[in-house]
């Protein structure tokens, strides 16, 4: 006679995964960490935090706690902000060299790069903030054109600038 199939060891159902359960202080530390401008995911990544998806469940849930993680999201981009400011502010590394130090260009191009990056982040996460202005201008020969209407106040704000550009308002 046959031997059934071992099973696999493994942790019994609904045990083993990493906690879940909503505390102040949890939440407390998770709003501290994000207004020094540390990622979500990277912070959920400690053993005693809960998994980023069981964090939106909670701000689902919680008003009071999605507030709290806006605002500290907000003070976040500042720290990443002022960061940058600081790196770019810093005196650069030197190559020894027989006139003297002179600057590393590879670093150089290291901080540069880091900028641009966290700056092109903040731009996404805070456009109005950290994103370009944008101008729209145009005339009766050459009017705006936007490609995404899919809204209609969207389409309402185009014809209103339209009307306004050829004088009709």
């Amino acid at each position: 006679m046959e031997k059934p199939p071992r099973k696999k060891p493994g942790p019994p159902k609904g045990t083993g995964g990493r906690p879940s359960k909503y505390t102040p202080e949890l939440a407390t530390e998770i709003t501290q960490r994000l207004s020094e401008g540390e990622p979500l995911r990277q912070i959920c990544r400690d053993d005693h935090m809960p998994e980023w998806r069981t964090i939106y469940d909670w701000m689902y849930r919680n008003e009071e706690l999605s507030t709290a993680i806006a605002k500290a999201r907000e003070l976040g981009q500042e720290a990443i902000a002022e960061d940058i400011l600081n790196e770019i502010n810093a005196d650069p590394e030197r190559i020894l060299s027989e006139g003297g130090g002179r600057i590393d260009a590879g670093y150089v191009q290291l901080i540069r790069a880091r900028a641009d990056i966290k700056l092109k982040l903040l731009a996404k996460w805070n456009p109005k903030r950290y994103g370009d202005r944008i101008a729209l201008a145009g005339d009766s020969e050459a009017p705006v054109v936007v490609q995404n209407q899919n809204s209609e106040e969207v389409r309402e704000t185009l014809k209103i600038l339209e009307m306004k550009i050829r004088g009709t308002e």
